[in-house]
């Protein structure tokens, strides 16, 4: 190949859904061993020029794309994602793609077995031969170490904690034998920050090796950090391919939306207000088998209209205290709600007494994937609530009430600004940040007195963080909602919470102020300093 011709060339790519232009003449190059950030708001067409470049079916079956895409100046149509993965190109989606109960080998070798002879092998053929696990587990251990972390290979992807399925996911992809070019959507969106240091760095390495790699990321500083160049995507056009060297995270952000954003109004609260409330949720001695994030003793009270905050490194329990408290996980302890001790484990029963949560695991526990938007929204208030029911014959049959449902998801489409076709649109066509926003307005249609969400804003970019903050304060101050806010992100929780619960070792290491110095949070986080003991 020579120095002028590029390993990736994309020229006027132009997609169409049902009439609709989601991709209007995207245009850009990648060189061999070059790092390129792709950023944009969701719906800005990332995750569709992507499948088109993985030949994901989708493409074809909705009539293919316009435009050309060339890989070492020959021009290629990817039929299946077959066709990319034997030219080369590995991707690592934003939601995972592992199978929960196979191993870190087994995952990591699917379809790439290593296997042995042995003397059914002479008689029977190829069938009968052994899987050579040693030797998987070796090279599957070559691999992930090229990451610079430590995983057991041996160790079930449902046992794992969501970092660890990260780095498996993308150890998957460099394992290939001839990978040159990687994909990797949001690769942090669901890592610490110190594994996400490590990843960045691993990230540098591979590209030193010539693996070129395109890196979508709506945290900007990493994209500044590592990449070569940095393309935006805006209302599905290429309207800015400019080194990273020439321009600033708040450049990059004013690109992406089309106006100028400040960073201060998404990282800092006006006043952080004691709400001198009485206590309407008393959390005693609580302990949640979460796999990967075990809760051990956690002992907190919540005041009564407060966002009360609760961070943490990965694996340390933050996850497991909504999870277990709202029944999705064995927990045991003592809960009071408004001074009456609820029951654990019982899911369903804490949506009646007016809890609501909003999952990390938007697609597993979240949304119904294949129902329209009205539906998801509406669905968990009809079960609890009895709400979008019409009654008939005195109230022996109850059907739902569509025109309600319509007029409430599109009230809430509007609220938080989702992007979408219709309210008839089905779940899964959005995208990842979008879907976030259906989550969010299916647990304000029940109207909760308190609400849980568990990493309300991850793999959402720049604009769309700043909406849904400024709706759960909203949700807070009008509603008057307690809302109880988890999150990997210190600065974001900083910027909206009354106080903030450091979770260390499955246990609270300590409330903070948000006003508090950060080098004080990062104290408590290492379990340096608190009672974590």
């Amino acid at each position: 190949m020579s120095k002028e011709t590029p390993l990736l060339r994309l020229s006027n790519v132009t997609k169409e859904f049902s009439g609709t232009v989601v991709l209007q003449d995207v245009s850009f190059s990648l060189n061999k061993g070059e790092i390129l950030g792709l950023v944009g708001e969701n719906g800005a067409g990332k995750t569709t020029l992507m499948s088109i470049l993985f030949g994901m079916p989708v493409i074809n079956e909705t009539g293919g794309f316009g435009g050309k895409i060339e890989i070492n100046g020959q021009e290629i149509h990817f039929s299946n994602p077959f066709d990319a993965l034997d030219a080369g190109i590995g991707m690592v989606h934003q939601e995972f793609s592992l199978i929960p109960g196979f191993t870190t080998t087994e995952n990591i070798m699917l379809n790439r077995e290593i296997t042995k002879s042995n003397p059914m092998v002479h008689i029977f053929g190829e069938r009968m031969s052994l899987l050579d696990r040693p030797a998987m587990n070796k090279k599957a251990s070559e691999a992930i170490s090229k990451l610079g972390v430590s995983i057991d290979p041996e160790m079930k992807v449902s046992e794992m904690p969501v970092g660890h399925k990260q780095f498996t996911e993308i150890a998957r992809e460099i394992d290939r034998e001839n990978v040159r070019l990687l994909v990797l959507d949001e690769p942090t969106a669901v890592l610490t920050e110190s594994e996400a240091e490590i990843l960045l760095s691993s990230i540098k390495k591979l590209a030193q090796t010539g693996i070129a790699i395109i890196f979508i990321s709506h945290r900007l500083h990493e994209v500044t950090s590592i990449c070569d160049r940095v393309v935006t995507l805006r209302d599905g056009k290429s309207i800015r391919d400019i080194p990273t060297s020439e321009t600033t995270v708040e450049d990059i952000a004013a690109s992406m939306v089309g106006r100028e954003i400040n960073p201060d109004t998404i990282r800092s609260r006006e006043a952080h207000q004691d709400t001198g409330g009485d206590n309407i949720l008393s959390i005693e001695h609580l302990w949640v088998d979460m796999p990967g994030e075990t809760v051990k003793d956690a002992t907190f009270n919540v005041k009564r209209g407060e966002i009360f905050g609760i961070g943490g490194l990965a694996g340390q329990g933050k996850l497991g205290i909504p999870n277990g408290l709202m029944g999705l996980y064995p927990a045991g302890g003592k809960f009071l709600f408004n001074g009456t001790e609820l029951p654990l484990n019982d899911a369903k029963n804490s949506l009646n007494e007016g809890l609501a949560f909003v999952s990390e695991d938007r697609r597993g526990v979240g949304l119904l994937l294949d129902e329209s938007l009205d539906w998801n929204i509406a669905f968990t208030a009809m079960q609890t609530k009895n709400m979008f029911l019409k009654p008939f014959f005195g109230g022996a049959i109850k059907l739902r009430d569509e025109k309600a449902m319509k007029k409430n998801a599109e009230d809430y489409i509007k609220m938080l600004e989702i992007k979408c076709t219709s309210s008839n649109q089905k779940a899964k066509e959005l995208s990842g940040g979008n879907q976030q926003k259906i989550c969010l307005a299916k647990a304000f249609c029940l109207e909760p007195e308190v609400l849980f969400v568990s990493e309300p804003t991850r793999g959402i970019d720049v604009g769309a963080k700043a909406i849904v903050l400024d709706v759960l304060r909203k949700q807070n101050q009008e509603n008057g909602t307690t809302i109880v806010m988890v999150s990997s992100e210190l600065e974001e929780l900083r910027s909206i919470c009354d106080r903030i619960a450091i979770v260390s070792d499955g246990k609270i290491a300590g409330i903070l102020s948000p006003s508090e110095d950060p080098a004080e949070f990062a104290l408590y986080m290492s379990g340096l300093k608190g009672d974590t003991k």
